[in-house]
């Protein structure tokens, strides 16, 4: 089978939803696809003012870090399993909407598709939550795959 597809971009975040989203995109290469796994940092910031003195930022940051280099690694190596190989990357959102990041990425890259895991909330549930998925539904130039969750 030859996929129609050159550059897949596949969002990750460590989910079970996520993690679906990857093996459809497995499915949808063949030996000339190439696929791109990112994972995109937020910043943390302090909901609470009196609590900066206690909390180490930097450590902080380094764990979140260390969370999506963990995540990248894992569905990397689902990759591999599957007989395939992929490319990752970890992205800094710095203050950008993680939707824009994917979709800026997908177009650096050349995409010329985007697989990525929803989890498929009911429309008040989306209105008061926002969907990372949605946005990048809406901004990317390029097909966007929804993979539900089960």
């Amino acid at each position: 089978m030859m996929s129609i597809y050159q550059r897949i971009l596949v969002p990750i975040d460590g989910s079970a939803t996520s993690e679906r989203a990857l093996q459809e995109a497995i499915k949808l290469t063949d030996g000339k696809t190439r696929l791109r796994l990112v994972y995109v940092l937020e910043e943390t910031f302090p909901l609470d003012p009196e609590g900066y003195a206690s909390i180490d930022y930097v450590t902080l940051q380094e764990a979140v870090r260390l969370t999506g280099e963990r995540a990248l690694a894992q569905a990397a190596e689902k990759v591999r399993q599957a007989g395939k190989s992929a490319e990752i990357e970890l992205l800094e959102a710095k203050g950008e909407r993680i939707a824009s990041v994917i979709e800026g990425e997908a177009r650096q890259w050349h995409a010329d598709l985007i697989v990525i895991g929803t989890h498929g909330r009911s429309s008040l549930s989306r209105l008061l939550l926002g969907s990372i998925a949605e946005g990048v539904v809406r901004s990317a130039s390029v097909p966007v795959l929804l993979v539900r969750a089960e």
